[in-house]
Parts: structure tokens; C-alpha cells; sequence
């Protein structure tokens, strides 16, 4: 298929296979690698081919839907859901061997009825609420009770026990304050899984350290770490840098306008931007409905010819106005790079258009919408996915 260059993101797998390498390294050992959200934005399945090429130990999502999607690619590693899944689907988790997040002792008996009248069994990691507040047995509220139930789950009949984990709320910050709170997790946690051990229950694979974690405390890899953001380059906080690894996406669009301002002459929606002097003006082919953000309107800079060009005026849903008066051979058709880590000089990033738009590079990189294609680079090759918008 002929590629037509619109507004595409560029995955280099890889940075993103040096980024797995790196660390395996640091770690030294296990990697479940996060591929929930669409593998941050970057396409689950080939990074998930990447990832497990690589030597990942296993995989983890946020629901059912994802888990069978890397299934039926063919990732045939284990792989965790680390959100609720409808207890009516113990058939198909017991079926495509995923391992589901138990989290409560209501969520766990539903789960048992629910496996046993399907006559199969569902393998389960355990979930400790050490200080995160979303799921998982409140161990920091009671511990004692918390590890009762806890342990009344692995005698539910169509359930197995075989891990336990948790999730640090601030490992990403260096703020004395938070570094305690991050401490007192993983000590809690610790706690957990020594008594749950020592009142004879099999604690399997025991994972706590999320990317933040694993850059700043590589020793409590536990029997695997789950690394996320990391993977794909960018940093869990401005606190917590990953200047040893790569970014791996690149978001591209092209010029496919030019024209003159004259001075008192606006452009975009809501005339917020007005020329006070002649400018050189192109129209670019993204937008926020590609995942660029409306709040990057008058603050954006994108990379044309390798020289900054800044946004001018509101991000439009599918195109946005750069100044190129000082890039003079712009012209029709040129690539432009709306942010990636080969930014000119004051052009952005993923971070600083999340920066820019008072959110996280997570959310910005998650955010580039299913009509963008994937274009992934691999040992010189490069392999374009459409999503099939019919």
C-alpha cells in the first residue's frame, strides 16, 4: 500500500528493544513489560512482537479486551490484567491463560462462582492497597484483616493463587515527604508477602516496582518489576530523568499550505492570534483530534527543516498554523515534526507539549488517535499499520 504522509507517529522498535535492554540490566531480572493503552500510544502488538523477542517474562493490560488482542496476534507469554474484569469471562481468562488482579473478597467470590459454573479455573495475583487507594486488599487500613482475606482466596475453588503485587502512588518524586510515603509501601508490602509466606500460603511471583521504582530502588525487583513509561523513553516525572534511554515516538505531519500575513490579519478559531508585522505562515495536517492538544494553541513549537516553527493561534480539530517566516525553503509537502526527541533547538518534546498542556507525557503520547498510522522502524525496515477507518 502506497503511504500517504498526512499525520503519522513514528515507532522506532528499535530504541524501544535498547529501552527493554537497558533495563533487564538495571534490574537484573524479570520484566513484565505494560503494553495497556495501545503500548502507551505506540501500538500493543508490535511492541509487544518487539518486546517478547527481547526476552520479556511477561505482559500486563488493563482489561480483557487488550489481553485478547495480544493473544490473537500470537504473544504467547503470560500476561496480567490489572484492572476488573467481568466475572461472566472467567471462561475466555481461563481459556486464553490470563492471569487476572483479584482485589477484594466480593470481586474474588463472584470470580470463584462465575469460573466454577464454567468448569474451568482462573490463575490470579493478588492485589495489596499499600497506599495507592484505587484496588486492592487495604492492608495499610487493617492489615490483619486484609491478610485474612488474602488468604481465604486461595481457598476458593476455580481460582489459583499465583502472585502478589501493589502499586507505588509517588515513587516518581524525590520530596522527602513522598520518598517516606514510597518507603513505607514498599516496607508494607514487604510485610505482606513475609506473612502471607509465613503462614504457609505460596506468594508465586511477588512484583511491586512500577517504572519510578525501578530507576530509583532497581533492588526491590522482587521476582519481576512491571516497567511502563520507561519502556518507551520518557521519564515518569521531571524528578525521576531516563537520560540513558530512548524516546521512541516521533509524531510527523506535512506542510500543505503557505501563505502571507499581513500585519492586522488574524488566523484560526477566535482570532487569538494576530500578525503585527508580514509573515510566512504554514498550514500543517494535525491537529487535536490526531491527539495533538488545543491547549498547545500559541504556545506549540513543531520542527520544520530542523529550525523551530511556533503555532499560531488555536490548534484546530485537524489542522494548525506554524510561523515559518524565518524557515524561507518551506514548501508544500515538507515533513514536519510536531514533537519528538529530535526537536530543534526550543521545539518540543512529548514532554514539553504535556508541559505546555498542563498534563503528563503519558497522556499526550496515549492520546494520538487510532486514525494515525503507525509507522514502526526496525532494523532498517520500516512497516506502515493503518487502522482500518471504514
Amino acid at each position: 500500500m502506497k503511504f500517504e504522509k498526512h499525520c503519522w507517529a513514528e515507532v522506532d522498535l528499535d530504541a524501544l528493544t535498547e529501552n527493554f535492554r537497558w533495563i533487564h540490566r538495571h534490574v537484573g531480572g524479570d520484566v513484565c513489560c505494560v503494553v495497556k493503552a495501545n503500548a502507551y500510544g505506540h501500538g500493543s502488538c508490535a511492541a509487544a512482537d518487539a518486546l517478547q523477542a527481547a526476552g520479556a517474562a511477561a505482559f500486563a493490560v488493563s482489561c480483557l479486551a487488550e489481553a485478547r488482542e495480544l493473544r490473537r496476534h500470537g504473544i504467547d507469554k503470560p500476561i496480567l490484567i490489572l484492572g476488573y474484569t467481568d466475572p461472566d469471562f472467567a471462561d475466555e481468562l481461563a481459556g486464553l491463560h490470563i492471569t487476572q488482579a483479584l482485589f477484594s473478597t466480593q470481586y474474588a467470590e463472584a470470580l470463584s462462582a462465575a469460573a466454577m459454573a464454567a468448569g474451568c479455573r482462573v490463575e490470579c495475583h493478588l492485589k495489596a492497597d499499600t497506599g495507592m487507594g484505587r484496588i486492592g486488599f487495604a492492608v495499610r487500613t487493617d492489615s490483619e484483616a486484609a491478610i485474612r482475606a488474602m488468604e481465604q482466596c486461595y481457598a476458593l475453588p476455580g481460582l489459583k493463587v499465583t502472585g502478589l503485587f501493589q502499586h507505588f502512588a509517588v515513587a516518581d518524586s524525590t520530596e522527602p515527604d513522598k520518598v517516606a510515603c514510597t518507603e513505607q509501601q514498599h516496607d508494607l508490602f514487604a510485610r505482606t508477602a513475609a506473612r502471607l509466606q509465613a503462614d504457609g500460603f505460596d506468594t508465586g511471583v511477588v512484583h511491586c516496582a512500577n517504572s519510578a521504582a525501578q530507576l530509583t530502588h532497581p533492588e526491590w525487583r522482587g521476582n519481576m518489576v512491571r516497567a511502563g513509561i520507561i519502556l518507551y523513553g520518557l521519564a515518569p516525572s521531571d524528578q525521576v530523568p531516563v537520560g540513558m534511554l530512548r524516546q521512541v515516538m516521533r509524531l510527523k505531519a506535512v506542510v500543505t499550505h503557505l501563505k502571507w500575513l499581513q500585519p492586522g490579519q488574524s488566523v484560526s478559531y477566535g482570532r487569538t492570534f494576530t500578525a503585527g508585522r508580514p509573515m510566512r505562515v504554514a498550514t500543517v495536517s494535525v491537529g487535536y483530534a490526531d491527539g495533538y492538544p488545543r491547549l498547545c494553541s500559541n504556545k506549540g513549537v513543531m520542527t520544520i527543516h530542523g529550525k523551530p516553527a511556533p503555532v499560531l493561534g488555536r490548534v484546530c480539530m485537524d489542522q494548525t498554523i506554524v510561523d515559518v517566516t524565518d524557515i524561507p525553503q518551506v514548501k508544500m509537502g515538507d515533513e514536519v515534526l510536531v514533537f519528538g526527541p529530535d526537536a530543534a533547538p526550543g521545539a518540543d518534546t512529548a514532554e514539553t507539549v504535556a508541559d505546555k498542556a498542563g498534563t503528563i507525557s503519558y497522556e499526550i503520547v496515549c492520546g494520538i488517535s487510532r486514525r494515525v498510522p503507525r509507522v514502526y522502524l526496525q532494523q532498517g525496515k520500516r512497516q506502515v499499520l493503518y487502522y482500518d477507518l471504514a
